[in-house]
């Protein structure tokens, strides 16, 4: 798993996601819509190579601290540096470094697989043939190649969330956003995306994954925090924060979210 370690400066930090460092640092975000604080004063970090989950219960704030660190909000306090760049100051340097899947589809269905990664690459600054050979590349890694020329319309909902993953990876991301990637799917799918996920982390990407399903977060997670109105309760790996209530071997994390926040995760 991977260590703590101290919170470098900026500077001191490469892009590219290095196991022994924080590649992630969030620092007193805080965010109010009217009157709703919505994210109030959270500070975290991500170690490079690693999956790191962020779990809460409806309203707890993490979709607002997601849209922060993804570069779609800005924060009203605090800042967040990814590769050693500011969201605040730098978004468009961060932009680069980062992939989003959200939990929404965003696919041309009348379109094939790879037409549907070839647009988003192309939008994404790749040539036509560097667009090309990536996106039979990422359709490999998500287990589609057979299906690269179908239409997207014929696709199982399983099959359409592992398009949306290829197409987060177009840009070839040193950090991946993954919201609630396997909602709704059938159990090969959720294996295919699982096993994806590990191996993309085995590979050197460093992934914030975000899920309803405490038994992926136990499975794929090296670190996991938990968000409840708005700020962040608790955070360490899914033994540590097992081990708090009781014998890890024993304790499952669903008792430990109702332990920290007097409610179930999709309350």
């Amino acid at each position: 798993m991977p260590k703590e370690h101290p919170i470098q400066h900026p500077g001191d930090r490469p892009n590219k996601p290095n196991e022994n460092s924080a590649y992630l640092v969030a620092s007193g975000l805080t965010k109010a819509f009217g009157d709703v604080l919505a994210v109030d004063d959270v500070s975290f970090e991500i170690i490079g190579q690693e999956i790191f989950g962020l779990l809460g219960p409806n309203g707890a704030g993490k979709t607002t601290t997601i849209r922060m660190l993804s570069t779609v909000l800005t924060p009203d306090g605090g800042d967040v540096t990814i590769g050693g760049h500011s969201v605040t100051s730098e978004p468009d340097r961060v932009h680069r470094l980062i992939g989003v899947c959200p939990q929404e589809l965003a696919l041309y269905p009348e379109l094939s697989a790879t037409d549907n990664l070839v647009f988003f690459g192309r939008m994404a600054g790749l040539s036509g043939g560097d667009a090309k050979a990536v996106a039979a590349e990422n359709l490999a890694l998500v287990g589609l190649s057979d299906r690269a020329r179908d239409r997207v319309e014929k696709f199982s909902g399983g099959m359409k969330r592992r398009v949306n993953i290829a197409i987060a990876l177009m840009a070839t991301p040193k950090l991946l956003f993954l919201d609630e990637p396997t909602v709704g799917i059938d159990p090969q799918s959720r294996n295919h995306i699982f096993d994806t996920v590990l191996r993309l982390r085995d590979e050197g990407m460093t992934v914030l994954y975000t899920t309803h399903y405490m038994e992926e977060a136990d499975r794929l997670c090296d670190r996991i925090a938990v968000m409840d109105g708005g700020r962040m309760i608790a955070i360490g790996t899914p033994d540590e924060l097992k081990a708090n209530i009781g014998d890890p071997a024993q304790v499952t994390l669903e008792e430990v979210f109702l332990k920290l926040t007097g409610r179930s995760l999709r309350d």
